[in-house]
């Protein structure tokens, strides 16, 4: 039997290389861990796991077909669980950035129902960012 323990990465296809970096790096706070121009891969580090960002332009893009579009997205949202969720600091500093956020909601995730606010990065693909359970 295979057990999950976590998402390991997950794979954009990005046209903006550097608006994605910078919504990555340094809104969301994600190091660069790799990156590999020759294949077209910039590998982000989100706590345990990795966000890959693959250029539609580089030999990796050009393998999977056509770019990004808001009309026909490659991914519906991913969740990344946020510790502390403090959602005063969370909303200044994402405001500081220009950056959007949703309402708050409660909504299920890995470890149970708790706070989360969805964002959208320049590419237009959700993040959900997703606070403890509550009790």
């Amino acid at each position: 039997m295979i057990h999950v323990r976590e998402i390991d990465h997950l794979v954009l296809r990005i046209v903006d290389v550097a608006a994605m970096l910078h919504f990555y790096c340094d809104v969301l706070g994600c190091p660069v861990e790799l990156q590999d121009d020759s294949i077209g891969l910039i590998q982000l580090r989100a706590g345990q796991g990795l966000i890959d960002l693959v250029p539609v332009t580089g030999k990796l893009g050009r393998e999977g077909g056509g770019a990004p579009d808001p009309r026909a997205r490659n991914l519906d949202h991913f969740c990344l669980r946020i510790e502390p969720f403090d959602e005063a600091d969370i909303r200044r500093h994402l405001a500081a950035f220009g950056i959007e956020a949703g309402d708050t909601q409660s909504r299920n995730g890995a470890e149970g129902e708790g706070p989360s606010i969805y964002v959208e990065d320049p590419e237009g693909n959700i993040v959900e960012l997703k606070g403890p359970p509550t009790a």
